[in-house]
């Protein structure tokens, strides 16, 4: 729970903080590049910690009949779809962020990247109510 968090608040950060300053042009392109690959970073070591653990959790609480069948079994299976669809989103956004970063370009590269990120930041939200539930 604790790297679902980090990498839902790094998310939200990013989409509710650094976006907006970047579209508005407040911030250049060196620290943004730095804001990125860390985002980048957190975001890979998250999905993979989460899959490690989370693969254990399930191997040992779970059979594949429990898994299709069992309402917690469909939310375990909705969290792996959410991590990846949340990995596949902060890859792409911060690829074509990164590209548009790289010829010293802020504003449309921003704006470019925020439908991205907006649908990063909804998956976020989501990975973090499916762990909620499979706790509860």
């Amino acid at each position: 729970m604790a790297f679902a968090g980090l990498w839902t608040g790094s998310v939200l950060y990013f989409v509710g903080a650094v976006l907006p300053l970047a579209r508005d042009g407040e911030l250049n392109a060196t620290p943004l590049t730095a804001l990125t690959d860390r985002l980048t970073t957190i975001s890979r070591v998250s999905a993979v910690l989460l899959f490690l653990t989370g693969s254990h959790i399930a191997a040992r609480r779970y059979t594949i009949e429990r898994l299709t069948g069992d309402p917690n079994g469909h939310l375990v299976l909705t969290m792996v779809a959410l991590w990846l669809v949340l990995t596949a989103l902060v890859e792409i956004g911060a690829s074509r962020f990164g590209d548009g970063l790289a010829e010293r370009k802020v504003r449309e590269p921003a704006r470019n990247v925020h439908t991205i990120f907006r649908l990063a930041a909804v998956v976020a939200i989501g990975l973090l109510i499916v762990a909620g539930l499979l706790l509860g």
